[in-house]
Parts: C-alpha cells; structure tokens; sequence
C-alpha cells in the first residue's frame, strides 16, 4: 500500500499506511455492497423513485419509513384530514406509497403527511419534497405540489471548466440594498452584474436547500431537495443558474450534508418516530455544538438518499460545483471540536468516522462522473491528508480544499500585533504552507468573520471610523492605514493562492459593520442583514477605491496566470518588513513598513525588463500616486548575478511582470 501515490507524495503518511488501506477496502466493499450489480448513478436516482410525481393518468408518491404503522397523505384537497382514499400503502418493509387520481391535486397545492407508529403520530414534511410554502401568518411550512405545465427551458451552456476558481461566494437573501429578504431574480437583477464586472468566473450560492431559520445563514437544513422558498420557486434559481452560465460565471452550491435540523415538523428528525432513522442513535446522533442530528453515513439508506441529493442538484439545477460545508465534523467523531491537528497522528487515531470519509469519497466519485467538469470544494480545518487528493491515489476525491489557516493568520496578526511587529518571514510561510500534492482554494476573508460577533478586516482595521472618515475630503492616518492594509492583505493572500481564491460579498468594497440577521434581539430588524451597494457607487465616499482594487487584482490574476506557478521567495526582509516573490515572470512586491519607505531598494532576481502591472498606491485605489509606473526596469549585472532597483514607498504593494 506504500505504492499509493498518497503516500509516494507524503512520506509521513507511510506509517499509517495499513490504516490508509483498511480505508480503501472500506470504501471499496461499501459500494459493491451498495450497488450490487448497477452502478452509483443508479444508487442515486432515489429522487425519481420518492416523492410526488406526477404521470400522464395520476400522481404518484413514495416514502420511505419502516417504523411506520400508517401513513396519510393530507392537504387541502382533504380538508387536512386523514382520510381512508388518501392511506399510503405499504410495499415493503420500509417503502409506503399512494395513487392519487390526476384531478385530486393540482400545481400549487399545499400538503403533508400524517405519519402514525406504535405509541404516536406526526405531522412531516416528505423526506424528497422539492418545494416547501410558508404560512406568512403561522410561520407554519408545507410541501406544495410543483408540477407547472411548462417546464423551464434552459437557453445556455455551462462555461468551460476553470481550472483556477475565482469564487465570489454570495447569499441572495441579502444581496439587496433594501431591508427585505431578496429573491433569486433580485440577485440576478442586481448582484449578478456586479459579479461579472468584478471578474469572479464562479459563484457560490450560499442557502440554497430549505431552512426553516433564516438567520442560521442556510446551515440548519430541513429539506434537501427543496430550494429555499424564502428566495423564490425553483424556476427563479434555474433562471440566475442560466443567467450566469450565459455571462461565462460557474454555480457552486454551498451543499450541507454534515448534519440536519433537530425540528420533526419540518426536517427529518423522528420521521417515524424512531430517532435513528436518517441519524446515529444516541449522543453520536446530535451535534454538541450545533444543536442539529448527524447522519449515520454507515447506513445504505442514508448513503443513498444523500447520493441521491448530489444527483438531484446537478440534473435539475446544473449546478457547476459544490462546496461541501462541515467536513471536519462529518470525519472525526468528536467533530474536531477544540482539538489541535500538529501531529499525523490525529488523523488515524481512532476518532475519524470511516463511515463518513466512505460517503464523501463515493459522493465525490458520483458527482463527478455525473460531469467531469464540476468541481468540488472541502471545508476542512483539521488538514486531513488525502482530501483533495485523487480516489486513485487512495485520496477521498475533492478537487480543492478551503485553505483555512490563512484568514486565520491574518485575524491573528491584525489583533495581536502592532504593525511594526508585522514579520513577513512568517507572513510568507503562513501564506504558502499548504499540501503541495493537494489544490487549495485561499481567501483572506470568507462570510465566517462577517457575522456578528467577529469582525471583518475593514472593521478591525479601521473600525469605528468607518462611520465618520469615509468620505474623500480630507485624508484620516486610521482610514489611510486601513485602506492600504486591506489591498495589500488581499492582494498578498491571492498572490500566494495555491489553485484559486475566494471572497465574500461586499468585502471587496470593505463593507461596512456586520451580518446580523431578523431575530428577537435586534427587533426582528434587516438593516445589517443586506449589502449596501451604493456605498461603492458613491464617488464621494472611498469605499469605490477598493472595489477598483479588488477589480483589477482579480483581471491580473487572471490575465497573468498567477496559479500556473509555485511562489518562490526572493526577499523575506523582516527588519525593513519587505516581502518579494515571484511565480513565473511576475514578481510580487510588499512593503508592510508602516513609515519606512525605500527610495533604491535592490533585490536578486531573473535577468531582463520589467514593467508594473498592478500598483496598489495609485490614485485609482485612493493611493499617493509615489511610484511612476510607466517606467520601464532594466536588471543590472554584478559578479554574474541579476538584480532589481525599485522605489518602495511604505505599505504598498507592486506586481511587476517580465517584458
């Protein structure tokens, strides 16, 4: 098993090289054992067998509950009441289903079950609904019956695979400027364009399946199948979907299957009144922190109705990728929670669920053979080995990782060092220290620091004078040394992405305050729950500056290709806080001084001439103008060495490219 290109790659692996094997049979037997003689695609086509559908001659529908005494499909059409027409029959030991003449339901209609098992009954949600409807009185949801007469036509081909995500990950429930939850066609009326003038070549859509509390930012899912209500039909997402594909943008969905809501009414917990249906019994079963149930992924039942849920969202809703949220609590039984990762052996000590890593290395072979141009994303923070690496290479399958030391590293920096403590020796390291056997998307901030309770890198940065020094009439030291921190922190954490970067909306701009959602203690308020994008438009106000920044670091990184080379360090000056690297023939030039700047600063590198590509002091991103970027730069020889003479001014930064 040492032969795995796993561990051929990474040879601390290779004490654990049983484990890693016993890993692989695992998984192996686990999907003969699933699929018998068809194949993972079969396995997941659980969507088209449950549910509601509708036939030429009747609807049809299905569910799965084996501890189930009776179950009664109710709605309007039976004036909510279990009546004997509408009993599900029972096929098997767990399979119930109903025939419903054609003129009983129609598109629209609103509906349940009564599901009833020795000692009790309960009101549920079909575990495959697709739609859900919302008592704008009661709060109280339903299924409804989506079925309309004309089926949404697709008008566009999905853009090429990108082989370098730049993802600009966005919530459409806050993507208006008004005080309201916006809908899928607000985001595509209004922050879809800004998105392709940015440069971003894909979205992540975050909130996308059915959630009951809409300030749980789509994490506490109840319906999987279901697009969230709260932003429109499925044709409305179908439509941004088609939209963005015909602006050259890729979808990823923001896809949960790391837990589900404890709510029974609405979600999938106590379905049949057994707690271990969907979930694992006991403790193992519900989130310590998150207050939510954990699937058992040991179960084939549950393996493929999420197998099934990955299907769904690519068949119908031709999402281009998906980022799998929670990883780190679906593989480690204790969720990883306040657990250090510095050792390998952290990762094959007996706390990993193989169950789980079993489910997202199938998940990962499914989706991808659904479509070899999707992409799929971890969030891990643990750094378990192999989960960006190949399934071949005894890897679980993703094709990137979410590098989430980085922002990290930033928050840490910002809050417990001065600026003249800034040591860009660790800053590189920091920067750059991740699998180089596994692609990784960086960012240095995500959605995570916007929420209430944590602060964003414009917030920390410049904190309460944002409110008051915004504007461009007179020159503020905090606004300043804001500005040109959050440019060059942003351009350093791109700079030194290893496969692609990520940021969240708005903080481009340098959004101001916080994500706080409705809720009791805010009055139930939406002022901090929505994007104010007019503070970017205001020609008067500064944030504009960094919007510009941020577009034209994004056009560069494109143009240029700064992913198709490895960061290589030139300069790693902590005393004069210089940092200079380069990927191909672009250097990279930071000054983190914060008062120091260096009128000749010379440096070793490759042999030639060099012009400025991209320079974060100009006037254009509310910089000094100190740098003339239209000269030319000549490399001088000494002693059979090349070298560079360039003006640094204090906190900037300079992309220079070989000519």
């Amino acid at each position: 098993m040492d032969t795995l290109n796993l561990i051929k790659k990474d040879a601390l692996l290779l004490p654990f090289a049983r484990i890693i094997e016993e890993r692989i049979e695992k998984i192996i037997l686990k999907e003969k054992y699933l699929c018998g003689d068809n194949s993972l695609d079969d396995v997941a086509n659980g969507y088209l067998y449950y549910g509601l559908h509708r036939h030429h001659d009747c609807w049809r529908f299905r569910e799965k509950a084996p501890n189930a005494s009776e179950i009664f499909l109710v709605g309007e059409f039976s004036d909510w009441k279990p009546l004997p027409e509408f009993k599900l029959k029972r096929l098997n030991s767990r399979d119930w289903e109903i025939t419903v003449p054609l003129n009983r339901l129609k598109h629209g209609d609103l509906y349940k079950l009564i599901v009833r098992w020795n000692g009790g009954e309960g009101e549920r949600i079909p575990s495959y609904c697709r739609r859900l409807h919302q008592d704008e009185t009661t709060k109280i949801f339903s299924a409804q019956v989506w079925e309309p007469d004309k089926k949404y036509e697709w008008k566009y081909s999905a853009p090429a695979k990108t082989e370098y995500p730049l993802i600009y990950e966005a919530h459409p429930g806050m993507s208006s400027e008004e005080m309201k939850i916006a809908t899928y066609n607000d985001f595509r009326k209004t922050a879809l364009p800004r998105i392709a003038k940015a440069g971003y070549n894909m979205i992540q859509l975050m909130a996308t399946q059915e959630h009951p509390y809409y300030g749980s930012f789509g994490y506490q899912v109840a319906n999987f199948f279901a697009v969230s209500s709260k932003f429109g039909t499925p044709d409305d997402l179908k439509c941004l979907i088609d939209q963005a594909h015909k602006l050259g943008i890729g979808v990823i969905m923001d896809i949960v299957h790391s837990h589900s809501v404890n709510n029974e009414k609405e979600g999938l917990s106590r379905f049949d009144g057994t707690d271990d249906l969907y979930f694992y019994s006991g403790e193992k079963g519900s989130h310590p922190v998150w207050n939510s149930r954990c699937f058992d992924y040991g179960k084939n039942d549950v393996l493929a109705f999420l197998l099934s849920n990955c299907k769904y969202w690519v068949e119908e809703f031709k999402f281009d990728g998906f980022r799998f949220d929670g990883v780190t609590s679906m593989i480690y039984w204790d969720h990883g929670i306040g657990r250090n990762f510095t050792d390998y052996s952290a990762y094959f000590d007996g706390n990993q669920d193989n169950n789980a890593i079993t489910y997202l290395t199938l998940a990962n072979k499914l989706i991808h053979s659904l479509n070899p141009n999707i992409i799929t994303i971890a969030e891990d923070v643990s750094g378990m080995p192999g989960l960006a690496a190949p399934e071949e290479d005894g890897g679980i399958g993703f094709d990137y990782r979410m590098a989430m030391g980085v922002t990290d590293f930033w928050i840490k920096t910002i809050v417990e060092k001065k600026d003249e403590q800034w040591h860009v020796g660790d800053m590189f390291y920091e920067l750059t220290n991740k699998r180089s056997d596994e692609k990784t998307i960086s960012y240095a901030e995500s959605h995570d620091q916007a929420m209430v309770g944590d602060k964003t890198i414009i917030f920390r940065l410049i904190d309460r004078e944002m409110y008051y020094s915004m504007d461009v009439f007179k020159r503020r030291l905090t606004v300043d040394r804001g500005i040109a921190l959050h440019k060059m922190i942003r351009l350093a954490s791109i700079a030194t992405a290893g496969n692609g970067y990520l940021n969240f909306m708005g903080n481009e701009f340098g959004h101001p305050e916080w994500i706080d959602f409705p809720r009791e203690g805010n009055n139930w308020s939406y002022k901090y729950a929505r994007r104010q994008w007019s503070l970017a438009d205001d020609k008067n106000l500064r944030y504009r500056f960094l919007a510009n920044f941020d577009r034209k670091m994004i056009a560069v990184a494109k143009k240029e290709k700064f992913f198709n080379h490895r960061p290589f360090a030139l300069v790693q000056n902590n005393e004069a806080q210089i940092l200079i690297f380069k990927r191909g023939d672009i250097l990279f030039l930071f000054n983190f001084n914060p008062s120091k700047s260096f009128a000749e600063y010379v440096f070793e590198t490759d042999s030639g001439k060099y012009k400025i590509i991209l320079d974060s002091d100009s006037p254009d991103f509310d910089g000094f103008g100190r740098i003339d970027t239209k000269q030319i730069y000549i490399t001088e020889q000494s002693e059979g060495k090349h070298f560079l003479s360039i003006y640094l001014p204090s906190r900037t930064a300079t992309v220079m490219k070989k000519v």
